[in-house]
């Protein structure tokens, strides 16, 4: 249950380069430990790998029951809020939940504000026993607040407030705010985002931890990974820490000129993933004009559409590329009679050694082509390799932004739609703002 960090962006980064790195990030690494460096009081995430067994029993027992009455949980966030739970589930299979019948579903509401998807699920949750667990700080972030309002008068409707109070789970403030209030009016069970923990952050939270519960997920084996990266990430030695080195690695290639970072992975279940990484890093490095674009590819499937492009266009990118070194399952392929497709001289090899295969190609490929490549091995697709993962990828991304100079913990990017769009709905008290947004440029 180990992310190795097994190829070094050679030949575009020396050893040389790395350790002269080596000061930086000692300078990050008591940024950090110390709690000196801007953001510090949003750092609790790197203790949530030893959380409360009070908690943690109280969120087992009430996703047990969630669980025996429901087939359908509807998970109301957006960004961290449920990004993090879709990627487990994602990762941890099946392959295809379109076809595949588990004994509970879950499916996402708030994350945008399309009339059109809230109009379809709300008409398809009348075939299933429904429960609903709203995620959100404050309880007034327009896209969650929209569905559960929606949502909220669907469960008290069908099922009457008093059933409805036992199937909405809140996941909010410890004590302010407008879901807290709510829930306290209805009775909800509340659980805690911690005030020290950012949204991105919080996938070890009970924004993660309760509906993965829900959905039949592992969470103690979930935290076992997260301790283990904990422990053994430790080492301030950037050629000893694959965590640090990562970070180096980003930063070293960033002023070298490549300004996209592309998350690479050759299996399906990790495309949820990389939109976890996505906001992790973009959220958390994108500001002050600095940082690296995050993308991400699905190989071998992208091969035939970006494929070109990353292998002959404007050399602005690098490749992390994560190898699964056992996925789920095991396949053999057989010997076809008659040999019409061609494929007999990989007659009885596995089809793992086949993607792997085209793993390897791919990057010689791309190296010809001068692009830098980080690849990282993945033991499984367990529950304790994805709590390694996520907090690899935390620490990783809290020493890249203090490398970078930013912030890493901080968004205020994101208020600035969030204003203009309050304005021009209406909302009391921006007025001045909309008569400005409003004025002819």
């Amino acid at each position: 249950m180990r992310l190795r960090l097994s190829h070094r962006a050679h030949p575009f980064v020396s050893d040389q380069e790395l350790q002269n790195m080596q000061p930086f990030v000692r300078a990050a690494h008591q940024l950090m430990v110390e709690k000196t460096g801007v953001g510090s009081d949003f750092l609790g995430w790197i203790d949530l790998p030893e959380q409360s067994a009070e908690m943690i029993a109280a969120l087992k027992k009430k996703a047990n029951e969630i669980a025996q009455k429901s087939n359908v949980l509807v998970v109301i966030g957006i960004g961290g809020s449920y990004l993090g739970t879709r990627a487990a589930l994602s990762f941890l299979g099946p392959a295809l939940p379109e076809l595949a019948e588990p004994a509970l579903r879950v499916v996402y509401a708030g994350h945008n504000m399309s009339a059109t998807y809230l109009t379809e699920l709300l008409a398809e949750l009348d075939r299933y026993d429904v429960a609903v667990n709203v995620i959100s700080k404050s309880g007034t972030t327009t896209e969650p607040a929209l569905a559960f309002r929606f949502l909220q008068a669907y469960m008290e409707k069908r099922y009457g407030k008093e059933e409805a109070a036992t199937r909405i789970v809140a996941t909010t403030d410890r004590a302010n705010g407008a879901l807290v209030a709510m829930s306290r009016a209805a009775s909800y069970t509340t659980f805690v985002i911690p005030d020290d923990v950012g949204g991105r952050y919080s996938v070890l939270t009970p924004v993660g931890l309760f509906p993965l519960a829900v959905a039949g997920v592992d969470i103690d084996a979930l935290l076992a990974g997260a301790r283990r990266a904990k422990q053994e990430l430790v080492d301030v030695d950037v050629l000893k820490n694959d965590a640090y080195a990562y970070a180096a690695l980003r930063n070293i290639l960033l002023r070298k000129g490549c300004a996209i970072e592309a998350f690479v992975s050759y299996e399906p279940g990790m495309h949820y993933i990389a939109e976890w990484w996505k906001q992790l890093f973009g959220e958390s490095e994108g500001k002050d004009g600095r940082g690296l674009f995050p993308a991400s590819l699905d190989f071998s499937t992208d091969l035939h559409s970006m494929g070109q492009y990353v292998q002959e266009g404007a050399r602005i990118l690098f490749e992390s590329v994560v190898r699964v070194k056992k996925p789920r399952h095991a396949l053999t392929i057989p010997e076809l009679e008659g040999n019409a497709d061609g494929l007999n001289y990989l007659a009885l090899q596995s089809v793992q050694h086949v993607n792997d295969t085209a793993l390897r190609a791919t990057m010689l490929a791309h190296e010809d082509g001068r692009v830098p490549q980080v690849l990282f091995e993945l033991d499984d697709m367990s529950e304790q390799s994805l709590g390694y993962l996520f907090y690899f990828f935390e620490l990783s991304c809290a020493i890249s932004g203090y490398l970078l100079g930013v912030n890493p913990f901080d968004q205020p990017g994101v208020e600035a739609y969030k204003k203009n769009m309050f304005a021009l709905l209406g909302k009391p008290g921006f007025e001045a703002e909309r008569a400005r947004l409003e004025t002819p440029r």
